[in-house]
């Protein structure tokens, strides 16, 4: 980081509840206690999608880790600072269309926006303290350079022009980039912290049920776990005109789901992409 961890006023962690997110928590907390910075910088923020996209129990999973060090926990939701909390599938049907990997609306409006209210909330906190300068934020997300092609030209820290003003300096920090899937898996298990139930299941990684980004394998088994919801998506790409993926619509993806069923296949992702 340009800046040492003790620089910051508050410190950000972003997490799903899912293991890349855990692993995260947990550097961020250790790295701060060697530090001598005070647990109660330290807060994590859960953007919710909603029931119809968060599998069961991941708030709950998501609020234990933070629990687990001690931390403040705030769960955040489209809308709902307005008292009008949309969910991510409703969100979907109201724009029309599905979100692809060049119009990745469902992170901007239903995570990103969101946790910058979080942004200003603890600026305002901060600043009711007697402070004067610009509130020092380091928002901590646990991307990892081998997810994606795209993740691995993420910097490792930058500044955030869109999230800083006049009253907040807001860093981007990824702890976790370099770290391999195998090492995270590594560090849960040293840690012996529960992880989300999911990843026994057959999901690679603990994202909405059904990603727009998510390979074939990962959303067939997604299916089978989650029939209705796979039934809710096929519908509502009908009503919209507008195929889940292009060249992969829900119908699709049920029936392969339903014939890996019936031949009493349990299908394996073996990575979010295959």
């Amino acid at each position: 980081m340009d800046q040492p961890i003790t620089w910051y006023d508050r410190i950000l962690c972003n997490i799903s509840g899912g293991k890349d997110s855990q692993t995260m928590l947990r550097r961020v907390v250790r790295l701060a206690d060697a530090a001598g910075v005070e647990r109660s910088r330290l807060v994590c923020v859960f953007a919710d999608l909603g029931e119809a996209d968060e599998w069961p129990g991941t708030e709950e999973i998501a609020r234990y880790h933070a629990e687990h060090y001690g931390l403040r926990f705030i769960k955040v939701r489209k809308g709902e600072s307005k008292g009008e909390p949309v969910g991510l599938l409703e969100h979907i049907e109201r724009r029309g269309m599905w979100p692809d990997a060049k119009n990745r609306y469902c992170t901007s409006d239903l995570k990103r926006d969101p946790i910058a209210t979080v942004m200003t909330m603890l600026s305002a906190e901060v600043r009711a303290l007697g402070m004067t300068r610009p509130v020092r934020i380091l928002n901590c997300m646990g991307m990892r350079a081998s997810e994606s092609p795209k993740r691995a030209l993420l910097k490792v820290f930058s500044h955030d022009k869109r999230a800083t003003n006049g009253r907040r300096h807001v860093d981007t920090w990824l702890p976790i980039h370099e770290m391999t899937e195998r090492e995270v898996w590594d560090d849960i298990c040293v840690s012996r912290i529960r992880y989300h139930h999911i990843y026994d299941e057959g999901m690679p990684r603990l994202s909405c049920m059904f990603c727009v980004l998510a390979g074939e394998k990962a959303l067939v088994r997604a299916a089978q776990l989650n029939p209705r919801g796979a039934q809710i998506r096929a519908e509502l790409e009908e009503r919209m005109g507008h195929t889940f993926q292009n060249g992969r619509s829900m119908r699709q993806i049920i029936a392969k789901a339903q014939a890996a069923t019936a031949a009493g296949i349990a299908v394996q992702a073996a990575n979010w992409n295959g």
